[in-house]
């Protein structure tokens, strides 16, 4: 499914995530995007992208989300949500992350949106 309007992208990343779908997962970014792995780590492209989102599902996380657009113009729009997720860890373990995510979506000439930055540990993490 494709995001009509920049507040269906959190939701719908949610949604592939619960259900483990990378394919849904990776049309919701742009070709050249950046994603912020883990805390002070940032991936750029497709391929690193899809291997750091591989890596995550196998975790078989389930997030639940609540987005709000903050300021959008024609084809921009910075999008922000507080996030929970639970999942199993590294080790086997059950874990739990929350944080408020930072976004930046564009829309495409296809008029569907994606992000082109995404944030999803905010700004106050360390910087690699």
């Amino acid at each position: 499914m494709a995001a009509r309007n920049p507040e269906d992208l959190d939701r719908l990343f949610a949604g592939a995530l619960n259900t483990g779908n990378i394919e849904e997962l990776m049309a919701l970014y742009e070709p050249q995007a950046s994603l912020m792995a883990s805390p002070g780590k940032v991936v750029a492209g497709s391929d690193a992208i899809r291997e750091a989102l591989v890596d995550f599902i196998a975790g078989k996380p389930t997030m639940s989300l609540s987005p709000r657009v903050v300021s959008r113009t024609t084809d921009l729009a910075l999008i922000t949500s507080k996030w929970q997720l639970t999942m199993t860890g590294p080790d086997g373990k059950p874990a739990q992350m929350a944080g408020q995510s930072i976004e930046v979506a564009r829309r495409g000439s296809d008029g569907n949106w994606r992000f082109a930055i995404d944030l999803p540990f905010g700004i106050d993490t360390p910087q690699s």
